[in-house]
């Protein structure tokens, strides 16, 4: 299971959507990958305005700000626990 987030450099909510995902990761794991969407311009023009946008595995979930509780619950619903 993946959790990408999609931010820039300097973004305090990107930083605090960080931090929720690591608490959530520390409930149930999962990969984390942190995406910049300054390095590539279609993610910036896409993103820019909404960032941080929190996509597990492909199915977009968040922007702006994580919600702890509603994101452990899909992950524990995808495990089957």
């Amino acid at each position: 299971m993946t959790v990408t987030l999609y931010g820039r450099p300097g973004c305090h909510l990107c930083e605090e959507a960080l931090e929720a995902l690591r608490r959530v990761q520390a409930q149930a794991p999962f990969t984390l990958v942190e995406i910049d969407i300054e390095t590539d311009d279609a993610l910036h023009k896409r993103y820019l305005d909404r960032i941080p946008v929190i996509v597990l595995d492909g199915e977009h979930l968040f922007d702006y700000e994580v919600d702890e509780p509603a994101l452990l619950q899909r992950i524990v619903y995808r495990e089957g626990r």
